[in-house]
């Protein structure tokens, strides 16, 4: 029987799904709940990993967290042909450094297999590559590269010396012309002749200064040249050679959909901001299941995707939580792949601020403190146009300030400060630039932390691959600082004051949920914990000047939760 034929990775619930229903339509994979019987396909999957012998890879659950790597699971619950349900299995990328695994579905494409042109053509560019780090470690060329360096910055001294003397030449010359004027006039014009005549030779001198250090540095850039010279074709042809084994690559990776259009990477993602697949574009385990769905003429049902492991040290993923697909490598393929399937409406284009009111709690010319609620957006969004913004347009019509100076998150609630008049305007804007505003928010977290306080300071950035998600990133973060101090302990959740010092994005939900932060999700937070009634952090109290009158000012809103 072939590994990975239809009856293979087809696997029949354990558990009897007679109460199940089924659901009407298929899991808009970008933001959804997971189907209960997504769920028990999952839970499933997840206790044939704590089980299974067939292969070991080290997820980090057994205290080794030194190698651990984590991994993304997904389920896809299908009908086949009999009309009987089952589900199909699915992991990201490679496990236990393989792309093929007993009752797992295959890659798209699978560019280690023995027979696979990848291999060899990706062998031949390591051999270029080699020849290149060869070349480069060739000590004359160091050598020639530190000495040209050498060379260069002792030539710029000594004509630096030169145009000094030059410049003490010019000073001594004027004093003498000054002093002539009580010689005769055949001693003065001697005296100017001589002057002319020192300063023509100063002028030589430095030419000839410039062509000696141009020669000197001439001779050695021509010889490291020379080496240079045999190791840029070789990189030119390295990535040439790159260029065409990607774009074959590409081509290999083609994607049906319901309807049976076939669809390769290269067209996917043509049309996107970046116009090519980033790197590990169709490896993850939506994509591979619905693939394998349609080659075998299986109906899909519902789809959920968990991570299993310790977290990633950069992204937020926690045990066993369930996870929307990518943004930046599934969105194009997936879009094409769910063409002709009935799917669940993406609930980020139904607004969420219907029926939701902005309470004012303060008022005057210039200024407005209002309390947003929570599933509510600060500005406007690509498909929405209720926000803060656009209520405060209609009941300051004649605004002439801009109205937003800061937002807070669609989910977070709490105090924002409006901008009424332009003059306000300028002075809220330098408070928040100087960080005199103080905001200090309230949240409620998942389990009991031990400590009474303390600070976090770690830097971050948007995740290119996966928006609007944030990573912690040392090396191309900025900088994020949160303090925070516990309020109450109860029902194995914890209350905390959290005051940001900067304001990065998702920087008070990322700082909690982060291994390196607090290490408990907010609760309700569907980006880097799990999804409740709401997100439980709520802009508490806001202290600022007055723009206008300078009275320092404070304002709080207790949470609600």
């Amino acid at each position: 029987m072939p590994m990975h034929s239809p009856k293979h990775c087809f696997t029949p619930f354990k558990s009897s799904i007679d109460g199940y229903t089924l659901p009407e339509k298929f899991t808009y994979p970008f933001y959804y709940e997971p189907h209960p019987i997504s769920i028990l396909a999952a839970e499933e999957l997840q206790q044939h990993l704590l089980t299974q012998t067939d292969w070991q890879h080290n997820f980090g659950l057994n205290g080794d967290t030194e190698s651990a790597i984590g991994k993304m699971f997904g389920v896809l619950v299908v009908e086949n042909c009999q009309g009987e349900i089952g589900y199909l299995s699915a992991f990201s990328g490679k496990i236990a450094d393989q792309n093929l695994l007993p009752g797992f579905v295959p890659p798209v494409f699978d560019m280690l297999a023995e027979d696979s042109f990848y291999l060899v053509e990706q062998a031949e560019i390591n051999q270029i590559t080699a020849e290149i780090e060869a070349l480069e470690s060739n000590p004359v060329l160091n050598r020639l590269a530190i000495t040209l360096k050498q060379e260069r910055e002792a030539g710029e001294e000594a004509l630096k010396a030169h145009r000094s003397n030059m410049v003490e030449g010019r000073k001594v010359r004027k004093a003498k012309r000054a002093a002539a004027a009580t010689l005769t006039e055949d001693a003065r014009n001697a005296l100017k002749k001589q002057l002319s005549k020192e300063s023509v030779i100063e002028k030589l001198q430095l030419r000839d200064l410039k062509l000696h250090w141009e020669e000197r540095i001439g001779t050695i850039q021509q010889e490291l040249d020379t080496l240079v010279g045999e190791i840029t074709p070789l990189k030119e042809q390295r990535k040439a050679r790159s260029n065409a084994l990607q774009q074959k690559l590409f081509a290999q990776y083609r994607f049906l959909n319901a309807n049976g259009e076939n669809k390769n990477l290269g067209e996917l993602f043509a049309k996107t901001t970046q116009g090519v697949p980033p790197a590990a574009a169709g490896e993850c385990a939506a994509p591979k299941l619905l693939q394998y769905a349609y080659l075998w003429g299986l109906k899909p049902i519902a789809l959920a995707e968990f991570w299993w492991g310790l977290p990633p040290k950069s992204e937020i993923r926690q045990h066993k939580n369930y996870y929307p697909a990518c943004q930046g490598k599934c969105q194009p393929i997936l879009t094409h792949m769910l063409e002709g399937l009935v799917v669940d409406e993406n609930p980020l284009l139904s607004n969420p601020a219907e029926g939701k009111h902005v309470d004012i709690i303060y008022q005057d010319e210039d200024m407005a403190v209002v309390n947003k609620p929570a599933e509510f957006l600060s500005v406007p969004g690509k498909t929405i146009e209720d926000s803060v913004y656009h209520r405060m347009k209609l009941l300051f019509p004649n605004a002439t300030g801009p109205l937003i100076v800061h937002r807070l998150d669609m989910s977070t609630s709490g105090l924002m400060v409006i901008a009424i008049s332009k003059r306000a305007n300028k002075s809220l804007q330098k408070q928040f630039i100087q960080r005199t505003v103080e905001k200090r928010y309230v949240a409620l977290i998942d389990g009991l932390l031990e400590n009474e306080q303390g600070t976090i300071n770690l830097p971050m950035r948007g995740d290119l691959d996966d928006r609007p998600r944030q990573l912690i990133c040392y090396e191309h973060g900025k900088p994020a600082e949160t303090t925070w101090q516990v309020i109450e302990r109860k029902d194995n959740r914890t209350k905390v004051y959290l005051s940001p010092k900067t304001g990065r994005t998702h920087q008070l939900r990322v700082h909690c949920a982060h291994p390196l932060g607090l290490q408990m999700p907010i609760i309700g937070d569907d980006l880097y914990g799990k999804k409740e009634n709401r997100l439980h952090l709520h802009a508490e109290t806001l202290v600022l000047d007055h723009p206008i009158t300078h009275e320092r000012m404070t304002f709080r809103v207790d949470a609600e939760f």
